[in-house]
């Protein structure tokens, strides 16, 4: 049974490892520039750059009310 389940791992393995292969690749260069060209494309849409309007904002501090 050892053997079964060893051949059956064998090729799993070898399956995934075609998968492997055959995904396309793009040099690191090519990604970076890619990745750069769409972050600066989409700057202007980033809440963290640009800031959330007040009115809008869901995460704005309650206010407070004081009872006197």
């Amino acid at each position: 049974m050892s053997s079964n389940s060893n051949l059956s791992n064998m090729r799993r393995l070898v399956e995934q490892l075609k998968l492997e292969a055959s995904v396309e690749r793009i040099k690191v260069s090519q990604a970076a520039a890619e990745l750069q060209q769409y972050c600066q494309q989409n700057a202007g849409k980033d809440a963290l750059l640009v800031g959330v309007p007040t009115g809008s904002n869901p995460f704005r501090e309650p206010r407070s009310c004081a009872v006197v």
